[in-house]
């Protein structure tokens, strides 16, 4: 099951949070501060999958912008690698090359299109096309 998923920058700012299990505001702070500086300390060449206190780490580097998601153990790690992908994917079709100010000025859109894949921490649609056929709706309706 996936816990969360956070996008950040190299920088180490949050640009998408999502959480899939409760976790204090208090507690988010700390615990996305420590996930980033984790996934961001390691090389290129090392496993994009990192054990993590009592979950696991997957994360994908794309630019400039880092996509960390936690599962737990009995979670598969690659199709989890490839769910990334998948989101970056479907991020580039709605955005035509998606970039870090296509997240922060269209952060409901985002949440929208990762609302449609996953739903409580599963995943639920891999389909590009119908991933975004309520943003489509949306846009048409916006554009009269």
């Amino acid at each position: 099951m996936i816990k969360f998923m956070l996008m950040v920058n190299r920088q180490g700012q949050t640009r998408l949070s999502r959480y899939y299990q409760p976790v204090e505001l208090s507690r988010r702070a700390m615990l996305e501060a420590d996930v980033v500086r984790c996934c961001l300390s390691r090389k290129k060449d090392q496993c994009s999958f990192v054990e993590y206190k009592d979950f696991k780490l997957v994360y994908r580097q794309y630019a400039a912008l880092y996509i960390v998601v936690g599962v737990t153990d009995s979670e598969n790690e690659l199709s989890v690698y490839e769910l990334v992908h998948n989101f970056v994917e479907v991020l580039d079709k709605y955005f035509s090359r998606v970039s870090e100010l296509d997240i922060m000025f269209n952060l409901d859109r985002v949440h929208i299109i990762l609302d449609e894949m996953i739903q409580n921490g599963h995943v639920v649609e891999t389909n590009k096309s119908r991933i975004l056929t309520p943003l489509t709706a949306l846009d048409k309706m916006a554009d009269g």
